[in-house]
C-alpha cells in the first residue's frame, strides 16, 4: 500500500509550539522553509484549530499564530484558513493561493533585494481565492487567470493578474493595480472590483465582460477611502512599492480607478454617487481586515 509523505502541516503540528497555540490561544510566531511540494500549507492546522475553537472561536480567545514561510509554495498555500491566522510568505506560490479561506490573512511578496520590479513579475498562480468565504490576501506582484473565482467574501490586493479576474464572484472586493488580461468581471454577480487604469486610452472597457457589471469611476467618498485603506493595508502587509507610490500621489491615481459594480451592489455607499445616498439605515461595505 502505497502513503503520502508527511505534509509540512503534519510536521508542523507534531511540534510543542504550534501544539500550544492551539491549546492556549496567544500569539505565537514560526519561521520555516517551504517548496513546491509543500501543498496546502495551513489547512489541516486550520482543521485542527476549527475541531477545537471553532471559525471564530480561536481569534475571539486572543489567538494569533503567524507562519512565516520563504520558498516557492505548492498547489493550494494558505487554503481554509480562519480567524487569527496569518500566512506569510517572502517568494512565490503555485495555483489556488487561498482556496476556500475563511478568514485570516495571506500575505505573499518577493525577497526584499530581488533583481526585478515586483509589479511586473507573476509570483501567484492561477486560480486563487477560488470559492472564498473570508479573509484577506495581498499579492506584491501580479497573479495568473482567474484570480477571486467564486469569491464570495475575501477582500483582496494584487499587482495585476490574467485573463478572468473576479469571475462569477458573489461577494468581497478585489482591488488590481496593475494590467489585467481581458473577460473581468464575468458572471460576477456580487462584490466590488477596482481596477487601476495607467494607460487611460479607452481600451479599458474592452477587456471587461458587460453582461452583468457596471463600468464606473469611483464616485463616492466611502468608495474612495475603502480603496485607500486597502491599499494601505497592502503596503503594511508587503511593503509595496506600487501601493505606496499611488497613496503618495493620491489626487493623480483617484481619476485612474475603475469601479466594477454588479446590480446587487448599485445602491451600496461605497459604489453609487454621494447625492444619491440615503443616509437612513444603510453602512457601507467595509473591509475587515483581520
Amino acid at each position: 500500500v502505497n502513503s503520502n509523505r508527511k505534509g509540512l502541516d503534519d510536521e508542523l503540528l507534531e511540534e510543542k509550539e504550534i501544539k500550544d497555540a492551539i491549546e492556549t490561544p496567544g500569539y505565537t510566531s514560526i519561521e520555516r522553509n517551504i517548496s513546491n511540494s509543500d501543498r496546502t500549507v495551513g489547512a489541516r492546522i486550520a482543521g485542527k484549530i476549527a475541531k477545537k475553537w471553532g471559525n471564530k472561536g480561536f481569534l475571539q480567545r486572543n489567538g494569533s499564530l503567524q507562519l512565516n514561510f520563504k520558498g516557492s509554495a505548492g498547489q493550494s498555500f494558505a487554503a481554509f484558513i480562519i480567524e487569527g491566522m496569518q500566512l506569510r510568505l517572502e517568494g512565490e506560490a503555485n495555483d489556488y493561493v487561498g482556496k476556500g479561506m475563511n478568514g485570516g490573512v495571506c500575505s505573499i511578496f518577493p525577497p526584499l533585494n530581488v533583481g526585478f520590479n515586483p509589479s511586473d513579475a507573476v509570483i501567484v498562480g492561477n486560480t486563487c481565492l477560488y470559492g472564498a468565504t473570508g479573509g484577506s490576501l495581498f499579492v506584491q506582484g501580479r497573479a495568473g487567470e482567474r484570480f477571486a473565482v467564486r469569491n464570495s467574501a475575501a477582500k483582496a490586493v494584487v499587482e495585476g493578474s490574467g485573463d478572468h479576474l473576479c469571475e462569477y464572484m458573489t461577494g468581497g472586493i478585489v482591488v488590481s493595480i496593475g494590467p489585467c488580461g481581458s473577460n473581468i468581471g464575468a458572471g460576477m454577480t456580487g462584490g466590488i472590483a477596482y481596477v487601476l487604469d495607467e494607460i487611460d486610452d479607452g481600451s479599458f472597457h474592452s477587456y471587461v465582460n458587460q453582461e452583468i457589471v457596471k463600468i464606473q469611476r469611483i464616485e463616492s467618498e466611502s468608495g474612495a477611502e475603502e480603496l485607500k485603506k486597502l491599499l494601505k493595508e497592502h503596503v503594511r502587509q508587503t511593503d509595496s512599492i506600487k501601493a505606496s507610490c499611488i497613496l503618495k500621489s493620491w489626487d493623480d491615481y483617484r481619476p485612474k480607478f475603475w469601479q466594477l459594480v454588479p446590480p446587487a451592489e448599485s445602491k451600496l455607499p461605497i459604489a453609487c454617487k454621494d447625492s444619491e445616498i440615503s443616509s437612513k439605515g444603510k453602512k457601507p461595505l467595509t473591509a475587515s481586515i483581520k
